[in-house]
């Protein structure tokens, strides 16, 4: 498989977000505003990319050859735990203001399943480093882009006339559906 292709493919049609249903808790949770979504969308970027460069050669030079495939979920999630510190760190000390809205969000990173699926993806789709790497920047780019879809779409719905059944978490959900639907046409780009 060609290195755009693997881009594209993760990026819109196989999109962590809107057609795996990967991450949801982050997606809706820190999607108030742009800029929030930007940030975390960012942080969510840095520890793929780098849980990625991580655990491939943890699993294909010390796992594997050494027959302790049975950790790599031990081993992945300490790999993901540790860049997040370090995100927090970098975060809490340059950026306080973006630290201070992601709140909670920040150390649930460690347990977003978009990322850990990163890194199994990798794996059970036999991909070499610099594919895996690519995967990584397509799966956090469509991170990226549903997250500012949303808050998009957010700052719409503020200032719209929405029923009061429908107030709150179930019009995201039902603005998601219909991002997903849009989404679904990128399905038939990528052979």
């Amino acid at each position: 498989m060609n290195l755009g292709t693997i881009f594209l493919a993760s990026l819109l049609v196989e999109n962590v977000v809107l057609m795996r249903f990967l991450a949801l808790c982050s997606y809706v949770g820190m999607t108030s505003s742009v800029g929030q979504s930007v940030g975390m969308g960012f942080a969510v970027t840095f520890v793929t990319v780098l849980a990625t460069a991580a655990t491939w050669p943890i699993y294909h030079f010390i796992l594997v050859p050494l027959g302790l495939e049975f950790l790599q979920i031990l081993v992945f999630i300490l790999v993901i735990a540790s860049l997040v510190q370090l995100v927090e760190f970098y975060l809490k000390k340059n950026v306080p203001g973006l630290y201070a809205a992601m709140g909670i969000y920040l150390p649930l990173i460690t347990t977003n399943c978009a990322i850990l699926a990163v890194t199994f993806d990798n794996i059970t789709k036999n991909y070499n480093l610099i594919q895996s790497i690519v995967y990584a920047v397509g799966v956090s780019a469509g991170y990226l882009l549903a997250m500012v879809l949303l808050a998009g779409v957010r700052d719409r719905i503020k200032t719209s006339p929405v029923p009061k059944f429908l107030q709150g978490t179930p019009i995201l959900f039902v603005a998601t559906g219909l991002i997903t639907v849009a989404f679904m046409g990128f399905a038939g780009m990528i052979k």
